[in-house]
């Protein structure tokens, strides 16, 4: 069989390319009686919609340099030969400017006015490193634009157009309404044809296909192909509820599996993108990880819910607030966490200095902390441990045969063979036992053992001797705070019997 070469794409026009089917199959098709009657909402809602033109100009330092001429003595039979060479690689590509030529490259799209002022919403990929940027109404009239401000993490940009006379314009509509089987259309610009409208419905919600922190996409089977990014999805009230941003195809053409940022994400973000130029999100300045049934059974969860703190960054609100590692995030002001993917989003969309009750699990009991939201750091990423050698000298060590790990002391020596920083505290791990529990959670040797059970640990003995008191309660597993090559993770390991033991 082929490889299945299905793929996510930005529905950004970037080729043109036709698929000829190898079979039709012919099947009988129920009415859609919720379709008639579309005419006289697009007819209202055309007008509104627009093509994007940006155009990106490539210096020639920018562009990949063709082969370029030796120098030979004039009229000698090699430079004639390597002028007969070039001349036939330029002809067999004419589209490539000549040497010292500026390249200018087009990409399509699409947008909407929310205004009659003249401003566009679209995606920022559909904009990105433009130097020029032009959107055509429904009528022919081609403006100028002017980028008002972008952002990248929610792939949303804001433009200005000035025209003589004020504009038609959509409002966005409340995205939450919006249930599973709703009818939508589409409007935009798919593959250059601009003014091209499609129907559907919203196939499903809270979509996350790994584009960025923010995910949260309406999916739906209105056609949806590359140009129409940066388009309208809109309701049968003529609102905005999506802007279509992506599609997941294997061709390239639309399969009936598009995606759109909700109005609701959106609507924050274009507010502050006029008012500000960019965006100002609420931060709260700690390191997630999800909680899974095995970290739920370890802490007496009943059910393996909200978002887990790995670590709060030193001076931020959670820090501030007393927030720890190994706090679990259950409500944040008044919202349930059910998935740790759904707080980053939450918080974000928080006003930033805004004081907030957030419900954390901790030590066995529920605990609220109030927290005032500082602003997402522009450079807010984590920082990393120092990389580890993949096969360290051997140390003294401790072994843990319930975890299958053996461990050791952080001292000037295991510092020295694991390149560990010179304020890490711990206890290092040595060696991995195959096939153990430690093993399957992809622990290396060179890990350190920060805390277990949300307790400090400084020695081998306190380690053994809390993984023997948890295993003699009766746990099934116990919970480890753990320094690796990528950051703090919170690492449950399953605690086997020792040998000779009842499991």
């Amino acid at each position: 069989m082929p490889k299945d070469s299905t793929r996510l794409m930005r529905a950004g026009l970037v080729v043109l390319s036709l698929a000829l089917p190898t079979t039709i199959a012919v099947v009988p098709a129920y009415a859609a009686p919720l379709r008639e009657g579309f005419a006289d909402l697009a007819e209202r809602l055309l007008p509104t919609v627009v093509s994007i033109t940006s155009v990106k100009i490539a210096k020639p330092s920018d562009q990949a340099q063709g082969p370029e001429m030796p120098t030979f003595p004039p009229g000698s039979p090699m430079e004639r030969l390597f002028r007969d060479f070039l001349d036939k690689n330029r002809r067999a590509n004419p589209n490539t400017p000549p040497p010292g030529e500026e390249r200018r490259m087009t990409s399509l799209g699409s947008g909407f006015i929310i205004d009659p002022a003249g401003y566009v919403v679209t995606n920022n990929h559909v904009i990105d490193e433009a130097n020029e940027i032009t959107i055509t109404l429904q009528d022919g009239t081609t403006l100028k634009a002017t980028l008002v401000g972008r952002d990248e993490l929610v792939d949303l940009a804001l433009l200005k157009v000035n025209s003589d006379k004020p504009l038609p314009s959509v409002p966005f509509g409340d995205s939450d309404k919006e249930r599973v089987g709703d009818v939508v259309i589409a409007i935009g610009n798919p593959l250059g044809l601009a003014s091209t409208v499609t129907a559907g419905i919203v196939s499903a919600r809270g979509r996350d296909i790994k584009q960025g922190r923010y995910d949260d996409f309406i999916q739906t089977d209105a056609a949806i192909n590359q140009g129409n990014s940066g388009g309208p999805l809109f309701n049968m009230a003529g609102e905005v509820i999506g802007i279509n941003t992506a599609i997941l195809s294997r061709s390239g053409g639309s399969i009936g599996l598009g995606f759109s940022i909700p109005s609701n994400q959106a609507r924050n973000v274009v507010a502050q993108l006029r008012d500000f130029g960019r965006t100002r999100r609420g931060w709260l300045g700690v390191k997630l990880q999800q909680v899974t049934p095995d970290i739920a059974e370890s802490v007496g969860l009943k059910e393996p819910t909200g978002a887990m703190v790995a670590s709060a960054d030193e001076g931020s609100p959670a820090a501030t607030a007393k927030m720890q590692g190994g706090d679990i995030i259950l409500k944040f002001n008044g919202v349930d966490i059910k998935e740790m993917r759904t707080l980053p989003r939450i918080v974000g969309d928080t006003p930033v200095g805004r004081q907030v009750p957030v419900v954390v699990w901790r030590d066995g009991h529920e605990r609220t902390l109030q927290i005032t939201l500082g602003e997402l750091p522009s450079d807010n990423k984590p920082v990393l441990a120092s990389a580890k050698p993949d096969k360290p000298a051997p140390a003294a060590t401790t072994e843990i045969a319930s975890l299958g790990l053996k461990i050791a002391a952080i001292t000037p020596d295991t510092r020295d063979k694991f390149q560990l920083p010179a304020d890490q505290k711990g206890v290092v791990i040595t060696d991995i036992a195959p096939g153990s529990s430690a093993a399957d959670k992809g622990l290396k040797q060179g890990d350190v053992i920060v805390e277990v059970q949300q307790e400090e640990v400084k020695t081998p003995t306190d380690v053994t001797d809390r993984v023997e008191r948890f295993r003699k309660s009766g746990r099934k597993s116990v919970l480890m705070l753990v320094q690796t090559a990528d950051g703090l993770h919170w690492v449950p390991l399953a605690i086997s019997a020792p040998k000779g033991q009842p499991g």
